[in-house]
């Protein structure tokens, strides 16, 4: 059983997640992550290369005899640092250029979505403003409005009447509120019910779920406020049992990993569904080609198996069922965020009481940096406070206990995730 050496792509709280638990794996010998943060500096080596610098990267790994690389984030993914990595012989866990455009673009998820069958909104595609303005007024306006490229979460607009879906376009193709990911845009059907999303670790042609996790998008209790890229999640839902995952594996994951196949493309690494259990069957809302952040953070503490042994799998094409294993119970994540957070907010503020946090509370640091002598906040999602417990209200009660300890200026957090 020879060790492994670990590069970890990005700088978030998914990576400390991944840190954290890929540290656990009795094989992994040590971790880098790049660029990382301060919680994943416990875990390993933070080493100063962006995630988006795919060269620098590629020559760091070969150099220093990488064995596993994880990339975390999407943008990495679109650009083809899976391409690069395999091309330079090194195993890498993540989907090719030409399968992260699951992500990478709407309306090729929404084309291959059609083509293979698999539930989704009804839709259609526009390069032109014009064009679209006119199919908004059709619809009367309780439509979807979303920018077809990678726009951090960001890009999605659920409208209500004609002004909202006239604004969304106004600022998506007019504005360029996103760039060029808004060139092309998806207007969609608004279909209702809960959401839920569901992760599959993928090698090509077998796909084998994790636990479902539900979570909080909107910035404020109650879901009011603007959309975030999570503010907290919980996993698992009640109302998804296990016929409702072999039925969104049947329907959605499978079919995906089959397609994808088909087209001479096969998908690699973990796929993550967001689904709509709507009145007429679970539909995909969008699909994103990793993990998820905050989902992970609730996810791996659940799950029963030693990542660096799945992903190896995946990577050479031997994934089977019983090397993900999921534990009972629930696990809650809660964020602590910048004040100002989703919108413009001050970095460098000093954080205190993360050593008072209790033991049965794991710790994701997501924006932190060390400075000083001491930790300070280094975006808008700070903190993902996570604790796992025998039922829901026990996790979450746990994780709101470690919170009551942790202080930082304009802090601010819901106080109803899970509920």
């Amino acid at each position: 059983m020879n060790e492994l050496s670990v590069l970890i792509i990005g700088s978030g709280g998914r990576e400390h997640a991944l840190a954290w638990k890929l540290a656990q794996s009795p094989r992994v010998r040590q971790i880098f992550i790049a660029p990382g943060n301060a919680g994943t500096a416990v875990h390993g080596t933070n080493l100063p290369i962006g995630a988006e610098d795919i060269d620098r990267l590629v020559l760091w790994a070969r150099g220093n005899k990488i064995d596993l690389t994880v990339v975390g984030p999407e943008v990495p993914l679109a650009l083809g640092i899976v391409d690069t990595f395999r091309a330079a012989g090194l195993p890498i866990f993540g989907p090719s250029q030409a399968a992260a455009q699951l992500e990478a673009s709407k309306a090729f998820a929404k084309q291959f979505m059609q083509e293979a069958g698999i539930p989704t909104a009804t839709f259609a595609a526009f390069h032109d403003y014009t064009e679209a303005q006119a199919y908004a007024r059709s619809c009367n306006g309780e439509i979807v409005v979303k920018a077809s490229g990678l726009a951090a979460g960001k890009g999605v607009v659920v409208c209500d009447n004609l002004g909202e879906a006239l604004d969304a376009l106004r600022q998506i193709m007019a504005d360029r509120a996103f760039g060029a990911s808004g060139d092309e845009v998806i207007i969609e059907e608004r279909l209702s019910g809960p959401e839920v999303s569901l992760l599959a670790f993928c090698d090509g042609k077998t796909a084998v779920p994790l636990i479902p996790a539900r979570d909080h998008k909107r910035a404020y209790d109650g879901d009011q406020g603007p959309n975030t890229g999570g503010m907290g999640v919980y996993a698992p839902p009640s109302d998804v049992d296990v016929a409702l995952i072999d039925e969104i594996m049947r329907t959605v994951i499978n079919p995906t990993v089959q397609g994808m196949a088909q087209r001479g493309t096969p998908y690699v690494g973990v796929l993550y569904a967001g689904i709509m259990l709507t009145a007429n069957g679970p539909k995909v809302l969008e699909f994103n080609c990793r993990f998820g952040d905050p989902e992970t953070q609730v996810i791996l503490p659940l799950l029963d198996g030693d990542l660096a042994e799945i992903m190896l799998a995946c990577i050479d094409g031997t994934l089977q069922p019983d090397m993900v294993r999921v534990q009972s119970g629930a696990a809650a994540t809660v964020v602590m965020a910048a004040p100002g957070y989703p919108g413009s907010y001050p970095k460098g503020l000093p954080i205190s009481g993360l050593d008072a946090v209790p033991s049965d509370v794991v710790l994701f640091h997501a924006g932190t940096a060390a400075a000083g002598g001491q930790i300070v906040t280094n975006g808008g999602r700070v903190l993902a406070v996570s604790a796992v417990g025998a039922d829901l209200e026990t996790a979450v009660a746990r994780a709101y206990a470690g919170i009551a300890h942790i202080h930082f200026d304009g802090a601010h957090y819901r106080t109803d995730i899970g509920r």
